[in-house]
């Protein structure tokens, strides 16, 4: 294989597939603000839909879809409490994971930013 500098060969840091597969999902599950939004909201604890929808100003119904993907993806966890659905973060790796990306972002504020997606607006 190729050398780039003194680094190992190319491929040598090569995830497998599977593990790269599963990556990508978490990733995809913080793919949008509002599912971030949730995160970090039950960052602070552990919260029903109900609170949620409140903090987030969104309907019910969306933010249930917006806890359904995330926790297929392994990012909360649900326990019933009484007659109620409680959900949580799922585990510590889940906060440094996102906490890891908001450092990143202080770092690169450039990059922090959307692009314009509005009619006529330069992607350049």
């Amino acid at each position: 294989m190729k050398e780039i500098g003194n680094g190992p060969p190319l491929g040598a840091s090569r995830l497998p597939d599977a593990v790269a597969e599963r990556v990508a999902d978490a990733m995809f599950a913080l793919a949008t603000p509002s599912r971030v939004q949730i995160l970090r909201v039950l960052m602070s604890g552990s919260r029903g839909v109900g609170d949620l929808s409140e903090a987030m100003g969104m309907e019910q119904s969306a933010v249930s879809h917006q806890l359904r993907i995330l926790r297929e993806h392994g990012l909360i966890r649900v326990e019933r409490v009484g007659r109620s659905r409680v959900y949580r973060i799922r585990d510590e790796h889940v906060t440094e994971f996102f906490e890891a990306v908001l450092r990143h972002i202080e770092h690169r504020p450039e990059a922090s930013t959307r692009f314009d997606r509005s009619p006529g607006a330069s992607s350049a």
